[in-house]
């Protein structure tokens, strides 16, 4: 069964995609005046980063991430994550701001990284110790890489229709999984496509790269490097 064939399959049944369900996970980085990683711990007003649902942090204290509910339109995701970072930037302490990019700013070293502190309740403290755990495998430089999750899920109406046309002999559970891996196949052959399409992380700061001798990156200025034909260097052999 080709391509063409699922379409039409799925013409009918068009109306059972309203009910899935998408969202948004936003990781940004909190600077200091200076340029550098944010040693302030987690402001209050963005409330608790252990419990809140649409508010937490990554792997530092300084690394946000915004977490949209589960909506079922792109419009209601992108509406919600505006006004969750709206209301972040009015409430940003006067002497941060919020880096743009990827690729982190200033890295004075692995010790001026803060790993996330989340109270002295065992899942809080669960929390912290995953992530001292990543720090002594990975490096915490290569933590502070920021990104955009986007999650996306079908309805069980969906799976029923399209199961009862495809393989009807399959339990929804089978037929189920296998459908979400062959599409994360399809994700995998054709994700490059994204990056090279809306990639604009060609450059990153040269503290990223201290004692890092092999990469391809030439320099751009006394502070800089790029990659002269790169698009995003996080989904790249420095970064993930």
């Amino acid at each position: 069964m080709n391509l063409t064939d699922k379409i039409q399959i799925l013409k009918p049944h068009t109306a059972l995609l309203k009910g899935n369900l998408m969202g948004i996970e936003k990781e940004g980085l909190r600077v200091s005046r200076k340029g550098g990683i944010s040693q302030a711990p987690h402001p209050k007003a963005f409330g608790c980063a252990l419990t809140h649902p649409n508010i937490t942090t990554d792997f530092s204290e300084s690394l946000i991430e915004l977490v949209t509910p589960p909506l079922h339109s792109a419009e209601a995701v992108l509406s919600f994550l505006s006004k969750t970072q709206q209301y972040l930037y009015h409430h940003l302490p006067k002497d941060q701001s919020f880096w743009p990019a990827s690729m982190p700013c200033v890295i004075r070293g692995e010790t001026y990284i803060p790993i996330a502190q989340y109270g002295s309740s065992n899942r809080g403290m669960m929390k912290t110790i995953y992530r001292r755990g990543l720090a002594n495998r990975y490096g915490s430089v290569m933590q502070t890489i920021a990104g955009i999750h986007f999650n996306y899920s079908f309805s069980t109406d969906f799976f029923e229709a399209y199961r009862a046309k495809k393989a009807p002999k399959a339990t929804l559970r089978d037929f189920t999984d296998q459908s979400y891996m062959g599409l994360t196949r399809n994700v995998v052959r054709y994700g490059w496509l994204i990056p090279y399409l809306f990639g604009a992380s060609s450059a990153v700061c040269k503290s990223f790269l201290k004692g890092y001798h092999q990469h391809s990156l030439v320099e751009f200025n006394d502070s800089t490097l790029y990659e002269p034909y790169a698009t995003s260097l996080r989904m790249g052999d420095i970064g993930y």
